[in-house]
């Protein structure tokens, strides 16, 4: 074969194994820069995955924290000292059931609700009835507690409670009358919600005890925490009062 002949052909592959070459080399940098765009795009949704979970995460975070804060301001209600007291103005001592502070005539009952306020720094609501009992006849008052029971009677308030609902402990505080409660303590009690609130009783006898009292205001308040626990002084031992209230409220847990 002629060599002109020869030598042109072998040019011509080379020339065609030069040109596949080339092609074989763009293709595999193109398919490598698609997997390299693929394998980004991965990445970048990977990192967007889990950004997007570490809001979620931060997001269920700050959703717990604030219901707790909610439960919080929810359970921190205030500590509320009602009582009844209506100190006689007999001249006897005994009969009048009153403690004389600083030149002014406190109730028995009115005393300790003061004792109490001092210790847990507690509002105190005095309950004060529409009627005028006469406190300057000790027979009188006995009298008229008798009527009022006899008639299960429900005794007038004159002032009102406007946020009972803000508290969620209640002190209450009353003498006992012939036996039982004043009957205006069943009226302030029938008056508002007790519904889950943390009920102490505190009471002054003239020697007749709590007379089972804590069981009316308990049954009263079937829907109410009532503690057992009962303050209880006679009349004849008030000196004895700031110690015997501070010990009780050391064993109910209510001293601050």
């Amino acid at each position: 074969m002629n060599k002109k002949i020869i030598v042109g052909i072998v040019a011509v592959i080379v020339i065609i194994a030069i040109a596949l070459g080339v092609i074989f080399i763009t293709n595999s940098d193109n398919n490598s820069g698609k997997a390299n765009n693929t394998e980004n795009l991965l990445s970048e949704e990977n990192e967007n995955n889990n950004e997007a979970n570490i809001e979620e995460n931060i997001n269920n975070t700050t959703t717990e924290d604030t219901t707790t804060n909610e439960n919080k301001v929810a359970n921190s209600g205030k500590t509320l000292i009602a009582y009844f007291s209506l100190p006689e103005n007999t001249g006897t001592a005994r009969e009048d059931s009153t403690v004389t502070v600083n030149g002014e005539r406190l109730g028995n009952t009115q005393y300790v609700a003061n004792l109490i306020k001092e210790h847990t720094g507690a509002d105190i609501f005095r309950i004060e009835a529409v009627k005028q009992y006469n406190t300057s006849d000790h027979q009188a008052l006995i009298d008229d507690a008798q009527e009022e029971q006899g008639q299960d009677a429900r005794p007038e308030i004159k002032n009102k409670i406007n946020n009972f609902e803000d508290y969620d402990t209640i002190f209450i505080g009353y003498p006992i009358w012939w036996s039982d409660l004043p009957q205006i303590l069943y009226t302030f009690l029938e008056s508002y919600d007790f519904s889950g609130k943390n009920v102490y009783l505190f009471s002054t006898n003239g020697g007749s005890g709590l007379s089972g009292t804590v069981n009316t205001i308990t049954n009263k308040l079937s829907s109410a925490n009532v503690n057992s626990n009962a303050f209880k002084l006679n009349r004849n031992s008030m000196e004895d009062a700031p110690k015997e209230v501070e010990s009780w409220l050391k064993e109910i847990n209510m001293s601050y």
